[in-house]
């Protein structure tokens, strides 16, 4: 069964990623797989922008990469959301280990 919750593409350069987020949970972490989107809890509350700036620091400390090439493309007011990541020397396993040798390259 092949992973939906993320792509690649531009000869690896960017990672797209669905995510589904579940806010005010006691620790931020991947928490496995929402339909055909990777859960992820997060410490920060829904409040004022909070818990996507959250999202942003832990995916760009996750994948190594600088915050400005972690960029939110979609749902900015939703649960679910699109985020895309440039430049990342490592893959999707690096945040979901199951993501490893899905065959999900699209």
């Amino acid at each position: 069964m092949p992973c939906t919750w993320y792509r690649s593409d531009d000869g690896g350069q960017r990672l797209t990623l669905t995510l589904h987020i579940q806010p005010g949970a006691k620790r931020t972490e991947a928490a496995g797989l929402h339909g055909d989107a990777l859960k992820i809890r997060l410490a920060a509350p829904p409040v004022e922008g909070k818990a996507n700036a959250a999202l942003l620091q832990f995916l760009a400390g996750i994948f190594n990469v600088p915050l400005r090439q972690v960029t939110l493309k979609q749902g900015i007011k939703s649960r679910r959301k699109v985020v895309e990541i440039q430049q990342s020397l490592v893959g999707p396993e690096v945040l979901f280990p199951q993501a490893a040798g899905s065959g999900a390259d699209q």
